[in-house]
């Protein structure tokens, strides 16, 4: 098929043609997620950005078809008074992955190098403490078997900008806009400073930073997830078809009469009980 039968005259993938290849990536992750629990793998997964970047959606399409037991979400709120008492990274630490899981942060421990900085939210010692600890910390779970990635994605300030005005124009969306993103792209120049200096430091050979174009948003899922299956070497344990067993016969026991349950209504169809004699 013809690059120009795939793309639409804007560039973009089509709907048909995304909604494939994801189905097909999915059911890679869904192999991948058979042999992190039989391997025994921790996959920790970081998912950094802009606001509005897209982290949040391509989270969901990797998790959509997956065990929540095995691939978990964290999204991790303000700290609590205790959370701000301990060391920085302890929070993060209860939140990573035991043997036979993958943990994806939507945000991690790099708040501190970003909204935390450019807000003023943390002191200047604090900032300088963690650009010199962070690299050694994720060498350390490294070192400790930990599969670690790290994702930056990249979004202009002119598609930043589309979305933003598409969360406010939408009540459905605009949840996702808070007050801190309005302030956040008010000080784009200063995140940028962030960013770079926060790149400078934390970019080790050990846990170097993939970043993902996100401009568009089909592209970059899809990029996205296949570089994350390219990262492990997995293979193929899906387990083989089963047969179904058949279900038990009826035996003397008499069930209480249906229309005795408290049923939801049914604004759509009927509901047994409605049928029953």
């Amino acid at each position: 098929m013809s690059t120009e039968e795939r793309y639409n005259k804007r560039g973009v993938l089509k709907k048909k043609h995304y909604e494939r290849e994801l189905a097909r990536l999915q059911e890679e992750l869904v192999k991948l997620q058979y042999w992190v629990k039989e391997e025994g793998l921790r996959v920790c997964v970081v998912f950094e950005g802009r606001d509005a970047a897209g982290k949040g959606g391509v989270i969901k399409r990797i998790t959509r078809r997956l065990n929540p037991r095995v691939a978990r979400v964290v999204a991790l709120g303000t700290p609590t008074d205790r959370e701000r008492g301990q060391w920085y990274f302890q929070r993060y630490v209860e939140h990573l992955p035991t043997a036979g899981e993958m943990v994806l942060f939507d945000r991690s421990w790099y708040n501190r190098a970003g909204v935390e900085r450019v807000m003023g939210f943390c002191t200047d010692e604090e900032y300088e403490e963690f650009l010199r600890s962070c690299p050694e910390f994720e060498r350390m779970l490294v070192r400790s078997g930990i599969v670690l990635v790290k994702y930056w994605f990249s979004i202009s300030h002119e598609e930043q900008e589309r979305r933003f005005r598409k969360r406010i124009e939408d009540p459905k969306r605009r949840w996702k806009l808070s007050p801190m993103d309005l302030t956040a792209r008010s000080r784009w120049a200063e995140y940028s400073e962030a960013k770079d200096a926060m790149f400078e430091h934390t970019d080790i050979e050990e846990a170097p930073w993939h970043v993902v174009h996100a401009d568009v948003k089909r592209h970059a899922r899809l990029n996205c997830i296949t570089h994350l299956l390219s990262l492990i070497d997995y293979g193929d344990l899906t387990p083989d078809p089963i047969d179904l067993p058949p279900r038990q016969s009826e035996s003397d026991y008499e069930r209480p009469p249906i229309d005795e349950q408290n049923w939801i209504p049914a604004v759509y169809g009927s509901n047994p009980a409605d049928e029953a004699p």
